[in-house]
């Protein structure tokens, strides 16, 4: 459960530092972007697997870029959605969903599956037994 509220706070973060970077992404306090990111996460988990599959072979023609179109497109939902938090345009939409999953990737390699701040390696070599695992 820390895990998850962990992980709310920082696509929270996300998504000010989205509002911070563009100035068509307006957020008017903490809570509006708190709730923000909670449906932003709500929709992904939802409404985006459904989208992903019926737009399949547009996103395979445009070697995965749809995507990016996709998640402006949820992001521009949250913003119909939550008062105080208002995404102004097609392309800011575009680059906000760019900054806030670069911004949420970046933080989260840092948290750990109980919320608790970990080390993180892309890389890990061992050497067990005499094999690389």
């Amino acid at each position: 459960m820390r895990g998850i509220l962990v992980r709310w706070l920082v696509s929270t973060a996300a998504v000010l530092a989205a509002s911070w970077f563009l100035d068509g992404i307006r957020v008017s306090g903490f809570l509006p972007a708190l709730f923000a990111a909670g449906l932003l996460g709500i929709l992904n988990a939802v409404l985006r697997p459904v989208i992903i599959v019926l737009t399949l072979p547009i996103n395979i023609l445009t070697i995965g870029l749809f995507t990016f179109v996709i998640n402006a497109f949820l992001l521009k939902i949250v913003s119909y959605l939550i008062p105080g938090f208002d995404v102004y345009g097609f392309w800011t939409a575009v680059f906000g969903a760019i900054i806030i999953g670069g911004v949420s990737w970046f933080l989260n390699m840092f948290i750990g599956s109980k919320g608790s701040v970990e080390r993180y390696d892309y890389i890990e070599l061992k050497r067990r037994g005499g094999r690389w695992e």
